[in-house]
């Protein structure tokens, strides 16, 4: 069984091939944090239909370039209709591109800031039902973020990223890609993060 995705391929695809896959690239974080921020009040579904547009208007969320975004490009995308047009998810994916950047020049870059809040692995959920909306990990994940400058992302959103980016495995028990998430995912701990942390900072 799937967890969710049935009916639908592009949910599908997500589920088998990304939902808590270790993301460990300063990139792709930044990206999922947009995602993560523009998908609030609305379904995920409807981010993933808009994510091809939205990377090409985001520069494939290339944090440099989005950092350099202004007033007028601020507007030019709410007078997109392929993207998600709420100002203050826009103005707060420019600012988290700019708090990117300044990670990157202090002692602890965003793949590294994230993945410090990594919790113990926990056994399988039986339903989404028994799945919090918030730990204590993600609400200090939070904290962390906003303190260094990032933008309407609270403890709910940093969970969704936290089981987005593969920080925790919520496929459920007797989910078909259950197994090899968590595979990827001790796979991440026992090195591929570490690999990826020096590049990371190689770029400093």
């Amino acid at each position: 069984m799937r967890c969710f995705g049935d009916g639908n391929d592009l949910y599908g695809h997500y589920h088998d091939h990304e939902w808590g896959r270790p993301v460990v690239d300063e990139r792709g974080l930044f990206e999922r944090i947009c995602l993560e921020s523009f998908q609030s009040g609305l379904s995920w579904l409807i981010v993933l239909r808009k994510r091809v547009h939205l990377r090409e208007v985001f520069f494939a969320f290339d944090p440099r370039k989005v950092a350099r975004f202004g007033a007028a490009d601020v507007d030019r995308l709410l007078d997109d209709a392929g993207t998600i047009r709420n100002r203050a998810k826009i103005e707060a994916a420019v600012a988290n591109a700019r708090a990117t950047l300044d990670l990157r020049k202090g002692s602890t870059p965003l793949a590294e800031l994230i993945w410090s809040f990594r919790p113990r692995p926990g056994g399988a959920p039986r339903s989404f039902a028994q799945l919090p909306s918030f730990t204590p990990e993600s609400t200090a994940l939070a904290k962390a973020l906003k303190g260094n400058g990032f933008r309407f992302f609270g403890p709910t959103t940093a969970y969704a990223l936290m089981q987005a980016c593969g920080l925790v495995n919520d496929h459920l028990a007797g989910c078909v890609v259950r197994d090899e998430v968590a595979r990827d995912q001790a796979s991440a701990a026992l090195g591929a993060f570490a690999q990826e942390s020096s590049t990371i900072g190689g770029l400093r």
